[in-house]
């Protein structure tokens, strides 16, 4: 007899789940724009998604529609989020690209940052927020604490 696993095959411990309104286009959208593969889907009797799952590089997404009436809102419906995804790739510029063309929109341009990484901020179509980056140099405690100071006076 196995014991079943307390974290499931392929999951970590912290996994994004975003309300989406309107999931089945946010998985399509997360596809096109960050090449998520879709893992699976249970779409309720009303045909919302009650949940998705999806595939970005190593690392799991979950998704739903919103529920207004079970108090699951989405960002549009709350006029914005707090919470911002960060996702690293190989290519910054090439992805907030990729990402734009897809429907997203820069919330602040690619540039070098003075922690090592190039960086930049998207806003996707369903209210999510996205930072993308790519690590280019490592970066000293100290010297990066100097550079935030000169940069963030």
């Amino acid at each position: 007899m196995n014991p079943v696993q307390a974290i499931p095959p392929g999951m970590m411990t912290i996994t994004p789940h975003l309300v989406c309104h309107g999931a089945t286009d946010a998985i399509a959208f997360y596809t096109k724009a960050f090449g998520a593969v879709e893992m699976g889907r249970l779409a309720g009797p009303d045909g919302r998604l009650m949940h998705a799952l999806l595939s970005i590089g190593d690392s799991m997404l979950m998704l739903v529609d919103d529920y207004p009436e079970y108090g699951s809102l989405d960002p549009l419906a709350l006029k914005g989020s707090p919470v911002t995804i960060h996702l690293y790739v190989a290519d910054v510029d090439a992805a907030v690209a990729r990402a734009v063309a897809a429907g997203a929109r820069i919330t602040m341009p690619v540039a070098d940052m003075f922690w090592g990484d190039r960086y930049g901020r998207l806003e996707d179509p369903f209210g999510h927020q996205w930072s993308v980056a790519t690590h280019i140099r490592d970066v000293a405690p100290a010297e990066m604490a100097t550079a935030m100071a000169a940069a963030c006076p």
